[in-house]
């Protein structure tokens, strides 16, 4: 199937909100509806027969209408979530398929829109579609979803341009567990299996039973805490051709020091302090900032020489307190060999300024790993982007030429000055600067006029992400003092 082909489907389906949409059904509750019925259709195409009853496949649940198509439609989510018929009796449900479907339930009310989606699906030129491309077309309807400001999926969907970038650099390999404690819709994990997958070619299926089975089912694991966000995932998993052990799960809860060492970890955990508690016990740190957490988590994580690649936010950069604390943990655990500072505007956040940290776990000591930091500045006198000013993949071939062909940064590099955007910072620089990698030295000559200033929720969210890490730091003195002083 062509790109045309694939981008053609993806159209006709998010099209199709226009009817759920009018029924009072929002964006996010609609790629999930979609999902629920996309996933019966997939597994017709796909002659997938096996993994649902036939009383629930797409082939009985297409040729109802009416009532009766509704009443059957929410037995099905029911059933297909819990593996029981209505009466209580056990059916034959696959495993994945109960996980997709777990606590499913429609927001459709009129029969007559669950009528008008089975068949406009039904319609569609499923003949054109290669199986091997179903996974790229449910991928590009979460990225349309995500591109939605209304919908407020963004924040699980990191850019696709962004990922296939970063997994280029750290190069993941057949036989490696790989994770994502902040999984989303899962696309790193799909972006490294697509790597894997094109580095190896036919060889990838030529493989020995037993390694070809870890690959399929155990390679690529996670946690994603959003029951629907979870739900997505699983499909775009299966829908690539790979399992996993992708959890609904909270990497902050005592589950997540139970996750095996990984060989390479790639994440964006969640920007700003959503509610939620952290109740591990086990990290050295105490904080109430999740991605200072997150950090924690990933880089005790990593089995001794395995890589990481991680995005978070400027605050975990420059947090003082256990922000110190813990950046000086991670370099002395690690050898954090690279920053790239990310442009504005990529995110769904908008206003929130990210970073990507780029390390590599200790092979022989957890003590003195990192000597020096390289920063590359792609953030300042450089465009915004948004809505109507995507990012795009060639924006990062300076940066992916200057750090090198070698995943654990060791390529030979060249320092540019300070008129150029690729730097090399000494341990000794860092450490006077109490560990705050917070770096910039090229002159912002981008805002020169009140007409240039950023919009005033850009600057609202910036100030508000500040002040959070601000409070974040005075917490962690207050429960230090209430800690002395019981």
């Amino acid at each position: 199937m062509s790109k045309k082909t694939a981008g053609d489907i993806v159209a006709k389906l998010w099209k199709m909100c226009d009817i759920l949409r009018d029924g009072g059904v929002n964006y996010q509750d609609y790629v999930t509806e979609l999902t629920y019925i996309l996933f019966l259709k997939m597994l017709d195409e796909t002659e997938q027969f096996d993994r649902v009853p036939e009383q629930f496949s797409w082939k009985t649940l297409s040729e109802l209408e009416g009532d009766e198509l509704m009443r059957v439609y929410k037995q099905a989510l029911l059933s297909l979530g819990t593996g029981k018929d209505a009466d209580g009796n056990d059916i034959s449900v696959d495993k994945t398929v109960q996980y997709i479907y777990a606590n499913a339930n429609t927001s459709i009310r009129k029969p007559k829109d669950l009528h008008t989606l089975f068949v406009n699906i039904g319609k569609l030129d499923w003949h054109d579609v290669d199986k091997d491309q179903f996974g790229d077309m449910y991928e590009g309807l979460l990225q349309k979803n995500a591109n939605e400001t209304k919908s407020g999926a963004g924040q699980y969907f990191t850019p696709r341009p962004l990922i296939d970038s970063i997994v280029s650099l750290v190069k993941p390999e057949f036989g490696e567990l790989i994770q994502d404690p902040a999984a989303g819709t899962a696309g790193f994990l799909i972006a490294a299996h697509i790597f894997i997958k094109e580095q190896m070619g036919d060889k990838l299926y030529d493989q020995p039973d037993e390694k070809f089975k870890f690959y399929v089912e155990e390679a690529f694991q996670g946690f994603e805490i959003v029951e629907e966000t979870h739900r997505l995932a699983l499909m775009n998993l299966l829908l690539h051709d790979i399992q996993g052990k992708l959890e609904c799960e909270s990497t902050m809860t005592n589950a997540g020091k139970e996750m095996p060492k990984a060989d390479l970890i790639l994440s964006n955990p969640p920007f700003g302090n959503a509610k939620g508690n952290i109740t591990r016990d086990d990290f050295t740190y105490k904080t109430g900032n999740k991605q200072l957490c997150f950090l924690q988590h990933i880089y005790r994580n990593l089995k001794p020489g395995g890589r990481a690649a991680v995005v978070l936010p400027d605050n975990v950069l420059f947090e003082d307190g256990k922000g110190a604390s813990i950046r000086e943990d991670l370099m002395n655990k690690c050898n954090l060999h690279t920053i790239l500072r990310l442009p504005t505007g990529i995110f769904y956040a908008q206003g929130v300024k990210t970073n990507v940290l780029f390390f590599e776990k200790g092979k022989n000591s957890e003590v003195g790993n990192t000597k020096h930091v390289w920063v590359y500045d792609m953030r300042t006198n450089a465009r915004t982007y948004g809505k109507t000013k995507p990012l795009i993949r060639e924006e990062f071939s300076d940066f992916e030429k200057l750090y090198g062909k070698k995943s654990d940064g060791s390529s030979k590099r060249t320092d540019q000055g300070e008129e150029g955007r690729f730097r090399k910072f000494d341990l000794d620089f860092i450490k006077s600067r109490n560990f705050n990698l917070d770096i910039s030295w090229l002159k912002d000559s981008s805002v020169t006029s009140r007409d240039e200033l950023p919009e005033p929720e850009e600057l609202a969210i910036e100030i508000s992400s500040e002040l959070e890490s601000v409070m974040d730091s005075l917490n962690d003195i207050v429960q230090e003092l209430v800690g002395e002083n019981p």
